[in-house]
């Protein structure tokens, strides 16, 4: 339990800082923004308690909002993909979603399962920030791309960390 705690804590305190101190003046082509920190929140254990979950996921949106000063919207955007996430495990998973349900991490089980887990997630949380940011539903289209390229660029880096810094015990075979 303690490991788990202190990689946790470990993980927010390096991928917050970064994502407020870097990542925020990123904006490839204008409109890339990657967002890192969501791989905190979607790496989080699915032992933990759900209240502990959302307590994390705002807290974390908050600090988000506060140095990009965006007035909540991250802290909902986090708090609402925190929501979905059993939800979305029980849809992907179907009847396996209860063993996942005490696992303590949600390792890799493979390349298709952990693209797609990000991916929506990710989706959900960008669709979110760019709607509750523009508040119109003028150039839905427009939003819309920006959202799925952003969901691509911010996935594929966050599957590429994964891949790269967790170990591989973590990560279960299909």
């Amino acid at each position: 339990m303690y490991k788990i705690l202190r990689d946790n804590l470990l993980r927010f305190a390096i991928l917050v800082p970064v994502q407020i101190l870097i990542l925020n003046y990123v904006h490839l082509f204008g409109f890339l923004n990657p967002y890192l920190y969501l791989m905190a929140l979607l790496l989080l254990p699915f032992n933990m308690p759900k209240s502990l979950q959302y307590v994390i996921a705002f807290a974390t949106g908050l600090i988000i909002d506060i140095f990009s000063m965006s007035y909540g919207i991250h802290a909902s955007a986090s708090t609402l993909i925190i929501f979905l996430r059993p939800f979305f495990l029980r849809m992907l998973d179907g009847n396996r979603a209860t063993e996942l349900g005490n696992a303590p991490l949600p390792g890799i089980k493979s390349l298709s399962w952990i693209v797609t887990y990000t991916a929506v997630l990710v989706f959900i949380h960008h669709f979110t920030v760019t709607m509750l940011e523009v508040f119109t539903f003028q150039n839905f289209g427009r939003h819309l791309g920006s959202a799925i390229a952003n969901t691509i660029f911010t996935s594929f880096c966050i599957i590429c960390l994964e891949y790269i810094f967790l170990p591989a015990k973590n990560q279960r075979a299909n």
